[in-house]
């Protein structure tokens, strides 16, 4: 009951993250330190990590994250993308292991992918939601002429 309810909380917290970013500029700042708050938070329960765990690991997850962004941010063929990717994601893993163990290291990169599916599920449903209301407006705009 006490993992559900944590649960249920970040998935809220989530929710009010990406919902709450209507205002571009320091609202976008701002959403976006939300969503590092929330998966921080989301990845430290998730892995279950101590104090001496997380003081390891997240420095180590920063230099991660810093190179995928860097491939992200290249132009390059999608294979070839998803190669250096992968290839990132295999080197870490070797240091992800040493602080987490083989088993966390697995549940960290599938973990990972939930947090980053979740978040952009919800990113859509609020973009979808603000074009219907949009559409809405612009029907309602119409019926008055």
């Amino acid at each position: 009951m006490k993992k559900f309810l944590l649960k249920f909380v970040l998935f809220t917290l989530i929710t009010i993250a990406a919902f709450g970013q209507d205002q571009p500029n320091d609202n976008k700042n701002k959403g976006a330190q939300n969503i590092k708050a929330l998966y921080v938070a989301y990845m430290t329960d998730q892995l279950n990590l101590n104090e001496n765990e997380a003081q390891r690991f997240w420095p180590v997850h920063k230099e991660y994250n810093k190179e995928l962004k860097a491939i992200h941010k290249e132009i390059l063929p999608e294979l070839d993308e998803e190669e250096a990717l992968l290839n990132v994601k295999k080197r870490y893993r070797e240091r992800f292991f040493k602080i987490l163990g083989n088993e966390r290291t697995e549940l960290f990169y599938k973990k990972d992918r939930e947090f980053k599916d979740k978040l952009v599920k919800k990113l859509r449903e609020k973009r979808m939601g603000q074009r219907k209301d949009k559409k809405d407006d612009g029907d309602q705009n119409n019926s008055k002429n």
